[in-house]
């Protein structure tokens, strides 16, 4: 994957910016150019009827005849735009040459700079980019939010510009200021500006800043499931918690791709745990829910997973009800029903699995305390999530207690991940074929008949991988009849 693009949106109000080409492509980058308020100078042996009408008008510069170096001396951006690749290439490596930004049209790899679509309501724009790889699809997106957002959010914009020195006098710090643009945006005035009633929005704004309460927030925490790494399988509420948090507390082993979906300006700290390398004590985390909570901060607790399942969310609300925080819940995707979902292995089956147990077993203490018996049953599946080094342990007590050797397992290491790896054999060879292929947390164990089936119902990520020992084609259980 190539790196992502930095966003930017620059001021060429009066500045100089060549555009090598006089074809109707890059007419279309000039008059973008005009809007802008840049001063374009077009270099080309000839311009269409409309450029050559800017040039008599004196709206833009033109410089007659092939490409030369010295076109790109006191010039802010270039813009390639010719239908020959030969002067686009050369465009481009001058530019480099002298650390200018350039865009060649239709060609990314050339590209130092991309011109997204835009989509602009006053001074309120939204660009979108596809990285130059698919235009057209920036542009489908584009349509789609033409649909969504009418006229009335740039007079939002341009109210709030106005008002931009009250609001920061009256409120200087960042989390009010933000908490205060939230109620008035879900307020009267949108609505009103919507129905084209200026004065009345002007109105309602003073008096909702007026009346906006001067006492210090206090401080809150919302416990959120970040689910098991797609970002995707995140709720509504979560993305909103995410996106209203001053300071985000994120186990170790939460996404990326989850992070990347909450606020940019957010205080992030991470406070994970790991087995061999640098863990928070539980009793850290404690600590910095409140200091920050006390501080008047919004903080979100964000947990891989469902904070309620083997994620220690209830210790840490007994620790804010003990020291009168407020809290909240947002459930998340457990790693037993994602990671299912995505290896295609139903937990349950009517034929096969009429019980689902969720078991933890990460380190020798916790494999003493479950009770092997009531694991060992038939007619059950069992979702394990454990280290990777307790599996040996895990199958002796299993077979000692009853459970036939020749139960299917599958091991699903990065479920739902971009880098998901499905492994399956029978509880007989389950610690042999982990370390044949080298299986790592985070990972969790589905046990039972049921877990044969991820060949057959496979959908997602690659195909899933079986020691070469192992039956080719372990007998799934039948479908005859409906789940």
């Amino acid at each position: 994957m190539s790196a992502a693009l930095f966003p930017l949106f620059a001021d060429l109000r009066g500045r100089a910016v060549r555009v090598v080409g006089g074809g109707a492509v890059a007419e279309r980058k000039i008059e973008a150019l005009l809007h802008a308020g840049a001063l374009p100078r077009v270099g080309a042996p000839a311009l269409t009827p409309r450029l050559a009408q800017w040039a008599a008008e004196g709206r833009i510069a033109w410089q007659r005849g092939d490409f030369t170096p010295d076109w790109l001396d006191a010039v802010w951006l270039v813009i390639a735009a010719t239908d020959d690749g030969t002067v686009n290439r050369a465009v481009a490596a001058e530019a480099e040459a002298r650390r200018l930004l350039a865009n060649v049209v239709d060609d990314a790899e050339l590209s130092s700079f991309q011109v997204p679509a835009l989509v602009e309501r006053g001074d309120l724009q939204i660009a979108i980019s596809s990285g130059g790889h698919a235009p057209m699809v920036a542009r489908h997106i584009r349509r789609h939010l033409e649909t969504l957002l009418d006229d009335s959010w740039g007079a939002l914009v341009s109210l709030l510009g106005r008002q931009r020195t009250r609001i920061r006098a009256r409120f200087p710090e960042m989390g009010a200021r933000r908490r205060f643009f939230e109620q008035l945006l879900a307020g009267a005035v949108p609505r009103l500006l919507r129905q084209r009633q200026d004065a009345a929005a002007l109105a309602a704004f003073d008096q909702a800043l007026v009346s906006a309460a001067a006492a210090p927030a206090v401080g809150t925490v919302t416990l959120v499931g970040a689910g098991p790494g797609d970002a995707g399988l995140l709720t509504l509420n979560a993305l909103r918690a995410m996106n209203e948090a001053d300071v985000i507390l994120h186990d170790r082993l939460v996404s990326a791709d989850v992070l990347a979906m909450a606020r940019r300006d957010a205080t992030r700290i991470e406070v994970g745990k790991s087995a061999r390398g640098h863990s928070t004590r539980q009793e850290d985390i404690h600590a910095l829910m409140l200091e920050h909570a006390r501080a008047g901060k919004r903080v979100v607790r964000l947990k891989g997973g469902d904070p309620f399942v083997f994620g220690r969310g209830g210790e840490e609300l007994q620790a804010l009800k003990a020291h009168g925080v407020p809290f909240e819940v947002v459930p998340g995707i457990t790693a037993a029903l994602a990671c299912a979902a995505y290896a295609g292995i139903p937990l349950t089956h009517r034929d096969h699995a009429q019980a689902v147990r969720l078991v933890t077993a990460h380190c020798k203490d916790s494999m003493d305390t479950l009770d092997w018996q009531a694991l060992a049953q038939e007619r059950q599946t069992l979702a394990v999530y454990m280290g990777v080094a307790g599996l040996a342990t895990f199958r002796d007590q299993l077979i000692a207690h009853g459970r036939a050797a020749t139960t299917p397992f599958a091991l699903v290491e990065n479920g739902s991940r971009r880098e998901q790896r499905v492994v399956t054999g029978t509880l007989a060879d389950l610690p042999d074929t982990a370390r044949a292929f080298d299986v790592h947390s985070p990972a969790l164990l589905i046990l039972g008949e049921v877990a044969a089936l991820a060949h057959t119902l496979h959908w997602y990520g690659a195909a899933p991988l079986s020691a070469p020992s192992a039956p080719s084609n372990v007998d799934a259980p039948s479908l005859s009849r409906a789940a």
